[in-house]
């Protein structure tokens, strides 16, 4: 890129979708990122390995039942897999960062407060 401009890695990429989620805040813990919405230490909607590397989010069954389908970069994550989570490798070479947009979307909209969700009528950008 001109300039010395780098373009943002992935873990500039999920937080940037995440936090552009009404009162959506990051809290680490277990030594990553967690994205939440909701009071007190609200309720996790997305988490992410340190370098952002992978993500995972709530997705509805028949969605996250054709992403599982797919193979990579979707996988069945560890503790919250059998719990309607699903793994993405965001360093994928197939990696298509609109479709992370709508994943995390629906993840948001599936653990927000209803007054929240409702407020989401499309995924959030990284463009602007």
């Amino acid at each position: 890129m001109r300039g010395g401009a780098t373009e943002p890695g992935p873990m500039d990429r999920v937080r940037a979708l995440c936090l552009a989620l009404p009162e959506a805040f990051e809290l680490e813990t277990w030594d990553h990122p967690t994205f939440r919405v909701g009071g007190g230490r609200g309720k996790i909607f997305c988490t992410s390995a340190a370098d952002g590397s992978t993500l995972t989010v709530k997705a509805e069954p028949a969605e996250r039942e054709a992403l599982l389908a797919q193979g990579d970069p979707f996988y069945v994550p560890p503790y919250v897999g059998g719990k309607g989570w699903v793994g993405v490798r965001a360093d994928h070479r197939r990696t298509d960062w609109e479709e992370i947009a709508e994943l995390i979307a629906t993840s948001y909209c599936l653990i927000a407060p209803k007054r929240l969700a409702r407020s989401v009528t499309s995924p959030p950008s990284l463009d602007g």
